[in-house]
């Protein structure tokens, strides 16, 4: 383990879980024993708990100042009101006179500013109740000529009663006009699949949707009156350690329950990680395997706005805490869910989805085969750098890709493509073993924790498992270790990187520690962990991938290129440096390198699918910056019907078909004949594969790349080296 590591542990028997890189952002939530009342200095001692192991464990921690103050003062507040529907004008500015004093308060245990917001945020909300039930109590008037804007950042908080009363009543008609306009279409293509059903009335559609958004707020509040102060507080507790940097945050003990559970790899509901944005739950990223994988209607970046469980009504989920959202979307194997979403192209879905268990052999390396110009090539993905610590001979990744890679050459194969797409990361000392695959022997990764001399982690097995032509895919969400593998291949330059512009930029190294170990006092219940960065780590070649990311040795158009969902676009991201190169020579066996670069990028600026995926990204961006909505029910119908006629020009990239046929290895030819699930699972990957332009360019590279001698043939046993273990 790292030095400062060491030391903690040494000196304050500080019980370490190492984290692995998750892009999902957690609602943090204090549930202690609410049968007993904490200990009043509970949330004192927290607070001198926090300050203390930031202070010993951080990278590099901030400084704690008036900017500091500031960006507490922001994040809570934005935090605790992110629509701008609770809180006045005139409670900011009372707030304000606190906005340079935060930083001193956390630093003296001080909680009168949290006092003060905690209080005003329960008062404004019971008036809010009031205010929702008087709206909802008579018809909306879609005839008039009105607009709602939803852009938040932007919008300034009301000035009074008067305003804030109008501001309610728009949001809530904007969603109500949307269910309006949906159930009014689901009964037309009713009437169209049966002449003789009889068509709800505009009433009685007008009332239902005014009755479900009653019940959606209703239970929403319902909710919010749950959460007790301590709740709260972990809230305030959130906007303090983000200023550290994005990834330094509060486990409440509730929290951290569920991460320890998520680590095991076994989920059991959708199969996807959720985020919040603004007042919306968006898709951050679906696990493979899972039911909403395998049902490939949803997507990074949908936005989650109602939850229905089967046939009953859909519960509007704007606004709602990401951990209610969570709890309403899993649910037991067997069931059904329906999501309504907005796509990232702007248009509305009702999606349904059937639960299930989300296992963990989905979580591992798979390998294909495919044929093409006469030679095989094999696809090998990776959708995290997975390990067991509590079992040295449990599978990781490292083996298991080892394990395929001598699969792959028992099929003569010319190329492999390594997919680390949608890979947000792992065990970094995976990375090592999957790099040395590929090269004889070397430095793999630099790793620096504050203050201390960099470490460098070598393979030092000089067994090349694998010396022919190689492709790395990444795209922009391919975050952590996975960046550390592509920048290695690419700094070696063995292999070439194609994807997104850039990867995700996640240059840091997280450590999660349990805070009981430094309390004796029983009275404080369970105290939680912190999640904080304690290392950042490096390229062989000195930079650090640090919101950098890795850029692509060959670019492809990306539906979600002008979308800020990279590292870079947080706030309080820790910045690039670099540090001394390691001692490195790049691999000699690459001829055609730079040819196959160049003929990759005139295929691309002249594909026809690759051009339409460029255009479609621009005009998701587009649509993602309007933030206007009309309240009339004719203009909003039409708007909805010009999005819809526009996402037309764009259904071919969904349709696209490379042509190629993916094939499962032949002793999983074997395992699929007895096991019917694991062969669902097969086809719908190779169907996905036979669907990818993206796969397809990669394939092209390898034939590009192609010279003689670069087949390797034969069998080698897996690496099993004992690296030093780093999660990133």
């Amino acid at each position: 383990m790292n030095a400062i590591i060491k030391f903690m542990k040494r000196n304050y028997k500080i019980l370490i879980a190492v984290l692995c890189l998750s892009l999902t952002l957690f609602a943090f939530k204090i549930n202690a024993d609410k049968s007993v009342d904490p200990d009043p200095n509970r949330d004192k001692t927290l607070l001198e708990l926090l300050a203390f192991v930031i202070e010993k464990g951080h990278y590099s921690p901030a400084e704690i100042n008036d900017e500091f103050s500031k960006g507490i003062f922001k994040d809570y507040v934005d935090a605790l009101d992110p629509s701008k529907r609770f809180f006045l004008q005139s409670d900011i500015d009372e707030f304000k006179q606190y906005e340079l004093q935060l930083d001193d308060q956390f630093l003296n245990r001080d909680l009168t500013f949290f006092n003060l917001t905690y209080t005003r945020l329960m008062k404004r909300m019971e008036e809010s109740k009031k205010r929702y039930k008087t709206i909802l109590a008579q018809p909306f008037n879609y005839d008039v000529d009105e607009t709602f804007n939803a852009d938040y950042d932007k919008l300034p908080y009301a000035k009074n009663a008067t305003e804030i009363n109008e501001r309610w009543r728009k949001q809530i008609k904007l969603s109500t006009l949307s269910s309006l306009v949906t159930k009014q279409k689901l009964e037309e293509d009713k009437k169209k699949e049966d002449p003789n059903y009889k068509v709800k009335s505009f009433e009685t559609l007008e009332k239902e949707t005014r009755d479900s958004s009653l019940k959606s707020l209703d239970d929403n509040f319902s909710l919010i009156k749950d959460l007790n102060k301590e709740d709260w507080f972990s809230v305030y507790v959130n906007s303090i350690m983000g200023r550290f940097d994005p990834h330094t945050s509060y486990f409440a003990p509730e929290e951290k329950d569920r991460f320890d559970v998520n680590i095991s790899g076994k989920l059991e509901g959708i199969g996807a990680r959720l985020t919040k944005k603004n007042d919306f739950t968006q898709i951050d990223e679906l696990i493979s395997g899972g039911p909403a994988w395998k049902g490939k209607q949803l997507e990074a970046g949908d936005l989650i706005l109602k939850v229905a469980q089967g046939n009953e009504e859909p519960v509007d989920v704007v606004g709602m805490r990401l951990d209610d959202v969570v709890k309403k979307i899993k649910g037991h194997k067997g069931t059904e869910v329906k999501l309504t979403v907005k796509k990232v192209d702007g248009t509305t879905k009702v999606i349904s989805i059937i639960r299930d268990i989300v296992e963990i052999e989905e979580t591992y390396a798979k390998s294909s085969i495919v044929e093409r110009n006469g030679l095989k090539y094999g696809v090998i993905y990776l959708p995290k750098f997975y390990i067991d610590f509590e079992n040295k001979d449990g599978r990781d990744a490292g083996k298991d890709i080892a394990l395929e890679v001598e699969r792959l050459k028992k099929e003569d194969i010319s190329g492999i493509v390594l997919d680390v797409r949608d890979d947000g990361g792992g065990s970094l000392s995976t990375v090592v073993d999957i790099a040395g695959l590929f090269i004889e022997e070397g430095p793999i990764v630099q790793v620096k924790s504050a203050g201390k001399k960099k470490e460098v982690l070598y393979d030092k097995d000089k067994k090349i498992e694998w010396d022919g032509p190689l492709v790395i895919m990444v795209n922009s969400f391919s975050a952590s270790a996975s960046e550390i593998l592509a920048a290695a291949i690419q700094d070696y330059k063995r292999g070439v990187i194609i994807g997104s512009k850039q990867t995700y930029g996640k240059g840091t190294v997280q450590n999660v520690l349990d805070l009981n170990q430094f309390v004796r006092n029983a009275n404080y219940g369970d105290l939680g962990a912190l999640k904080i960065t304690g290392q950042k780590f490096y390229r062989i070649n000195g930079g650090s991938t640090q919101l950098e990311g890795v850029h692509s040795d060959v670019v492809m158009p990306d539906r979600y290129a002008y979308l800020k969902m990279g590292e870079r676009d947080n706030e309080n991201a820790m910045p690039w440096d670099k540090i001394d190169p390691a001692d490195y020579s790049t691999w000699k066996s690459n001829e055609n390198f730079t040819k196959a670069i160049a003929n990759s990028k005139d295929r691309i600026a002249q594909n026809a699918q690759f051009k339409l995926i460029e255009d479609n990204a621009k005009w998701i961006d587009v649509k993602n910056k309007e933030n206007t909505y009309s309240l009339n029910i004719n203009s909003f119908k039409a708007t909805q019907e010009q999005v819809e006629n526009e996402g037309k020009k764009y259904k071919p990239i969904s349709d696209y078909k490379n042509d190629l046929v993916f094939k499962s290895l032949p002793y999983e030819e074997l395992e699929m004949k007895a096991d019917a699930s694991l062969k669902e699972k097969r086809d719908a990957w190779h169907q996905a594969l036979s669907k990818d332009v993206y796969v397809e360019e990669a394939l092209n590279v390898l034939d590009d790349l192609q010279s003689k001698g670069s087949v390797v043939k034969g069998s080698v046993s897996p690496k099993m080296k004992k690296d030093k273990l780093v999660k990133s």
